[in-house]
């Protein structure tokens, strides 16, 4: 039962929504579970990305030095580092947990894996994110962030 309900919980998700069940499922269940104490960090700004994590329980702090003294907190049934399923990049900022949290570890490779054996999804997830940088874009040009 605990798979089906990381499903339906990643199902929350406007990016997971575009996956078909079955590919959903797959990938809930290719996805490592990670445990975190409060204090602990999930990972540290500069490192390079390779997996997105699902946040099943508890929250994160975002700790970015270019912003100090800003609080962001991330709850949960959130997506951390979402770009790192599409693409090389660096991490932005460094993530650590605000009390005892338990994330989905999901892997770039197992990402496309899944996106390669469901094309349908694949296409569903890719008219998503390019949806959401036109909206994007188009805040920018308006001077809104």
């Amino acid at each position: 039962m605990a798979l089906d309900d990381d499903v339906r919980d990643m199902a929350r998700l406007p990016l997971f929504q575009e996956i078909e069940p079955e590919a959903l499922r797959l990938l809930a269940f290719s996805a490592e579970t990670r445990i975190l104490r409060m204090g602990d960090v999930l990972f540290r700004k500069g490192e390079p990305s390779q997996d997105g994590y699902f946040v099943l329980s508890g929250s994160f702090q975002i700790e970015d030095p270019a912003h100090p003294g800003t609080q962001k907190v991330v709850p949960t049934f959130s997506l951390i580092g979402e770009m790192a399923l599409f693409t090389n990049t660096e991490r932005p900022a460094t993530i650590v947990a605000r009390e005892p949290a338990t994330v989905m570890q999901i892997g770039r490779h197992v990402f496309h894996r899944v996106l390669k054996e469901y094309p349908k999804s694949a296409q569903k997830v890719r008219a998503s994110v390019e949806a959401r940088l036109t909206a994007f874009t188009q805040s920018l040009a308006h001077g809104g962030f």
